[in-house]
């Protein structure tokens, strides 16, 4: 197969190729109108036209006829689109191309505006707030071609060990829950793109990540019908174009042995199309998840889904194999060919509002206007400022006075796959404190380390330890504190240094540090949140995030100490 030219920022909007208007249904084979169901992974940093990766994108495209791709993290905007063009050329009809864009564009395109996250905006508690973050983000993905976005997450977090749903909640009420997706899903929808509520009926309440294993979803009918469907009736009734399944087990609906609910009809079908009454796109959770393919292969996993009642198969561990593994059910009579047509159509349509008949790829000249403008940015920024929550001050740090701020010690706690962690907290707390002594912690880092840091707190106005847990896939523990950094901040606070931790991620890591005397949430490791966090310390903007999930024993939903208006920096 010839490679497709890639196209460079001089070169003008893509046409599509195959005329305008969707083809009809009868034209197709059963084969190309599986392979329309079919949304495999692709990373979205640079590739070369002959690379290896790209080279297998292509074929997807061209000779599998794949339906779509789902992008993975990007390089800059440019190479995003570019790549996105090149494979549209490719691609016999034209492809659907989805992102999780969760909290906001920049999760996915480098350079796109950074937001401070879900959990963020539900400590804010604004429903503009929400619906901005789903505003930008449409108009930002859509400059780089991308059509659909996999968010908002409607899941109810009310598990303080949920290890991959936690930050990416809007909090624990699901009527504000409710309220929060609706209002991002609408920013979303009224500015060109689709959204799609998930995961289906809902991932909140586990201690189970699905990447590696099936969760157990426990609670009765009632109760599902009281917490985790709250948000996906909200989401329903606010025209939301797609829903994810969620890889699940909820005996409730699916009885003691029932498949996942990915893979039930009762789940999928009975209750989302009939009972919720949605009649938008189903698509599957990525299909090569731990939950799903330890217990079923490529092609029985893509046709059991399809089964239930999804319209696009998500990630399968094998594309083409999941391609004839449909086909093949089809074409046994197994599943009658009225079933494919109607979830083509249903793509069809989707497509048909993404504007893809009539023209496929977009304009590399429009995008330096378009992402991450100054004003997108400071909107992030003014976000982030009022997500910031002051939970436990109780010898009375927060703001840092001018004895506290004449020697500070920081020590930033970051993987191996964030290591620059704290880098703009510690440049923004130096522009407002006399000395600012900084040390990096590592999951290697071994004992010398530590006791650096215990030396140079000795004496210190304040000593604050940066840390940003957060959920991430298949590391479940990576939503906590190590114990050596735990231990340090109890070590300190016993000793009655005047510890601040800051927490860039999860707020219930508070239960690993009992005794710190003071605790801050900012929510992620963006710069926005980064600088929103040293400003509250400094006392160059007020606090009044309130908690939007509680952390019992002592801090019940809606907590957080409110500071008032900035002060002078200086003494």
């Amino acid at each position: 197969m010839p490679t497709p030219e890639v196209a460079t920022p001089e070169a003008p909007p893509l046409p599509d190729a195959a005329g305008r208007g969707a083809p009809p249904l009868s034209t197709l084979s059963i084969r190309e109108k599986a392979a329309q169901l079919v949304m495999p992974w692709i990373g979205g940093e640079y590739w070369a036209s002959d690379n290896a990766a790209m080279q297998a994108a292509l074929q997807l495209a061209h000779d599998q006829g794949v339906g779509g791709f789902v992008v993975g993290v990007g390089a800059s905007p440019y190479d995003l689109a570019a790549k996105l063009n090149a494979l549209q050329r490719a691609a016999p009809l034209p492809l659907l191309i989805a992102a999780d864009l969760e909290s906001g564009p920049a999760m996915r395109i480098r350079g796109g505006t950074a937001f401070p996250g879900n959990m963020a905006l539900g400590a804010t508690g604004r429903e503009l707030d929400a619906y901005q973050v789903g505003r930008v983000t449409a108009v930002e993905a859509q400059a780089v071609g991308i059509h659909w976005v996999f968010a908002p997450v409607v899941d109810v977090n009310n598990d303080p060990a949920n290890p991959i749903i936690n930050t990416r909640s809007f909090g624990e009420d699901p009527r504000r829950v409710a309220v929060l997706g609706a209002a991002f899903l609408r920013g979303v929808e009224e500015h060109g793109l689709m959204a799609t509520a998930k995961h289906f009926p809902g991932h909140g309440d586990t201690g189970v990540d699905s990447h590696l294993s099936l969760p157990l979803i426990s609670g009765d009918r009632a109760r599902l019908d009281t917490v985790e469907l709250v948000p996906f009736r909200a989401a329903v009734r606010a025209g939301v174009d797609a829903v994810m399944s969620g890889h699940l087990a909820v005996p409730a609906i699916t009885g003691a042995d029932g498949p996942p609910a990915t893979l039930s009809a009762a789940v999928m079908d009975t209750l989302l199309r009939g009972a919720l009454g949605f009649r938008g796109l189903v698509v599957t959770d990525a299909l090569s998840m731990g939950a799903i393919v330890s217990r079923y292969g490529a092609a029985q996993a893509a046709v059991l889904a399809f089964e239930a009642g999804a319209d696009v198969l998500l990630m399968p561990a094998d594309a083409p194999t999941a391609i004839d593994a449909v086909a093949a059910a089809v074409e046994s009579g197994a599943i009658p060919e009225s079933r494919l047509d109607a979830s083509v159509a249903r793509l069809f349509a989707a497509k048909t509002r993404a504007g893809l008949w009539d023209r496929r790829g977009v304009d590399l000249r429009a995008i330096a206007g378009i992402v991450g403008t100054t004003a997108d940015w400071t909107l992030a920024q003014d976000i982030a400022r009022r997500s910031v929550v002051l939970v436990r001050d109780s010898l009375r740090m927060v703001p840092l006075g001018p004895e506290r701020r004449h020697r500070i010690v920081v020590a930033a706690f970051g993987d191996d796959g964030a290591s620059g962690i704290g880098a703009t907290f510690i440049q923004t707390l130096r522009s407002g404190a006399d000395t600012v002594h900084a040390f990096r912690l590592y999951p290697a880092s071994g004992p010398a380390s530590y006791d650096s840091v215990r030396a140079a707190a000795a004496g210190a106005g304040a000593v604050i330890v940066v840390a940003s847990p957060r959920p991430a896939a298949w590391r479940p523990d990576a939503v906590s504190v190590p114990p050596a950094l735990a231990a340090l901040v109890e070590e300190m606070a016993r000793a009655g240094q005047p510890v601040v931790f800051v927490s860039l991620g999860s707020p219930y890591v508070l239960a690993q540090l009992p005794r710190v005397p003071a605790f801050l949430v900012a929510w992620n490791s963006t710069d926005p949140t980064e600088r929103a966090a040293a400003q509250a310390l400094l006392g160059l903007a007020p606090i009044s995030g309130h908690l939007p999930v509680s952390l019992p024993p002592l801090y019940p939903l809606g907590a957080g100490l409110e500071r008032g208006a900035p002060q002078d920096p200086r003494p």
